[in-house]
């Protein structure tokens, strides 16, 4: 205990000059951790929310963050800072301590999405335009390295999709114009090791690492199916599985692509949201083949499963995405229907999963049930609220 004895001496010399000085200090000195932190992108106004999910409040707004219509966000190790991504391309380093901004880098004109890698010390950005990665120093946000997605002769480059960590300082992304899967090793960011699978399939749309870390999935929007890689075996090459799964039957109209990286994984068995259909699939996980079809009210977006892997929770695209259905994953059914209001982008679960905050944009609220009963517990005020993401990511692979 002696190593903390002179920092807690500090900060009460410091309270206790405050209260000679009659300034406020409770908003000096108040020590916290980070494990209940999180932020709600507020797409519309370039602006996150820093929440605290234990009291279900909102803290503060940081501002200043660009297009953030399609942003996505990491956290590193210690879950004090938020690498927010952003569609203009931009790439912010949040401190969630002082709800500042510590940098911003304008990498790329079109961006959707990114990683942050095993050790903690690379964040990875995946980009539309122009096609490829770029890679930053997670400490400085200076580029490491840049990895262009050409490909067939080298004159045309790919938007670049489904970037995840894996371990071993790897990324794995796909290639949307090639049909490829990529696996990037930044051991030595100086010197990028690649490795390319080709023909994959057409259009992969987006892709996700197991929570082992041992199998990277792609899915298909151009034909029925997934790709496979086995990151444990990779001369093993691509695998396709479920292929065909809507074989003989009409394809619906697709109005809004589903994320496979909000899938879930409960009891051995992977729930995927199936393309243009009224379905999650459910998947062996050790063979890999199709087990169930469980109906669902739409198509589905994020199929999310609760962290005690006993319900998994279902938005949906237009028209249906008012709604949020909850699957009991013993019963293989839909077992309750909620409608937390029009516009319904993403759901997020506490750590422990005794709640799930729901993003909803058209009403300009982030709703909060709690999953044992289904009632909801809190409300709160958001200006048209996508992305939820608490900082329990920072310790999972491939989020």
């Amino acid at each position: 205990m002696t190593p903390f004895r002179p920092t807690v001496l500090r900060w009460a010399a410091v309270a206790a000059w405050l209260a000679l000085s009659g300034l406020p200090a409770a908003a000096e000195t108040a020590l916290r951790g980070t494990g209940d932190l999180g932020i709600v992108i507020e797409r519309a106004v370039g602006r996150v929310l820093l929440v605290e999910n234990s009291g279900r409040r909102r803290l503060a707004e940081i501002a200043g963050l660009g297009d953030l219509s399609h942003a996505a966000a990491v956290f590193s190790r210690d879950g004090r800072y938020a690498y927010v991504f952003g569609r203009d391309g931009g790439l912010s380093k949040l401190d969630l301590l002082t709800a500042t901004v510590v940098k911003r880098v304008e990498q790329a004109g079109n961006s959707i999405g990114g990683a942050i890698s095993q050790d903690g010390r690379l964040v990875a950005v995946q980009n539309y335009e122009p096609g490829g990665v770029k890679v930053f120093d997670a400490a400085t946000l200076d580029l490491v390295a840049d990895i262009p997605a050409t490909y067939g002769d080298g004159s045309a480059r790919s938007k670049v999709v489904g970037l995840a960590d894996a371990p071993g300082n790897r990324f794995v992304f796909t290639l949307y114009d090639a049909g490829e899967i990529w696996v990037a090793d930044l051991s030595d960011p100086a010197r990028p090791g690649l490795r390319k699978y080709t023909g994959i399939g057409r259009q992969p749309y987006d892709g996700l690492v197991t929570p082992d870390g041992r199998h990277y999935i792609a899915g298909l929007f151009g034909e029925d199916g997934l790709a496979l890689l086995d990151l444990w075996n990779p001369d093993a090459g691509v695998r396709r599985i479920l292929d065909g799964y809507g074989r003989g039957e009409q394809p619906l109209p697709v109005y809004k692509m589903p994320h496979l990286r909000g899938w879930a994984q409960a009891g051995g068995k992977l729930y995927l949201p199936a393309v243009g259909r009224h379905e999650v699939l459910v998947v062996d996980g050790a063979s890999w083949t199709e087990i169930a079809r469980i109906p669902v009210k739409g198509q589905p977006v994020f199929v999310m499963a609760r962290p005690d892997g006993r319900q998994v929770w279902v938005n949906f695209a237009l028209p249906d995405n008012g709604f949020v259905q909850v699957i009991d994953v013993p019963a293989a059914a839909v077992v309750r229907t909620l409608e937390p209001g029009p516009g319904v982008l993403h759901l997020e679960f506490t750590p422990r999963g005794e709640q799930v905050w729901v993003s909803v944009r058209d009403q300009d609220r982030v709703r909060v049930y709690d999953t044992a009963s289904f009632a909801e517990v809190a409300a709160l005020p958001a200006d048209k609220p996508s992305g939820i993401f608490f900082t329990a990511r920072a310790n999972r692979i491939g989020f």
